[in-house]
């Protein structure tokens, strides 16, 4: 970085310097991009690897401060987050996307009973959002997932990578 008469200029790369991984091709299928938000980072890194295989481009985040920072790289689609964090909850990081992206479907979920409370306040404030108690199977999820994106078309599930042993496939 450098400036010039009080502007400041960047270096720039010639697109054939790039790695093949930082060109988007046009042959790429699209794919919803999907932000999960838990606290428990098994959860959160679980659902994301659902999604992904299932066809989502998912990214996982672990409190409300980081899946805002991350929005604001990647915009999502379709939020699914646990009402209970830290710092912020779910419900207030579900304001706060949609603030920012009007168009960002939400999908919240919780174990806890204190989540319908919190949920009966932001809906009397003009909140609404798609709520599932946990645990949710993954395939009412993806039927969730898919029905909160609209008419999208969901996207082809990729293989699942195949399992070896000593006897052979699984």
């Amino acid at each position: 970085m450098s400036q010039k008469k009080g502007r400041t200029t960047f270096p720039t790369v010639p697109i054939q310097e790039l790695p093949e991984s930082a060109i988007a091709s046009a042959a790429e299928p699209y794919r919803p991009v999907v932000l999960v938000v838990d606290d428990e980072y098994v959860i959160a890194d679980t659902l994301a690897q659902i999604l992904k295989h299932n066809g989502y481009a998912a990214i996982s985040a672990y409190d409300g401060e980081a899946a805002l920072e991350t929005a604001l790289t990647m915009p999502p689609e379709l939020l699914i987050s646990d009402v209970i964090l830290p710092g912020m909850s779910g419900i207030e990081l579900a304001i706060a996307i949609r603030r920012i992206f009007p168009e960002c479907k939400v999908i919240l979920s919780s174990g806890q009973p204190t989540s319908a409370r919190l949920l009966a306040t932001a809906g009397s404030a003009g909140h609404h959002f798609l709520f599932l108690h946990k645990p949710v199977h993954p395939t009412d999820l993806l039927e969730h997932v898919s029905e909160s994106l609209g008419g999208r078309k969901q996207p082809q599930a990729e293989p699942l990578p195949a399992v070896t042993t000593e006897k052979g496939l699984r």
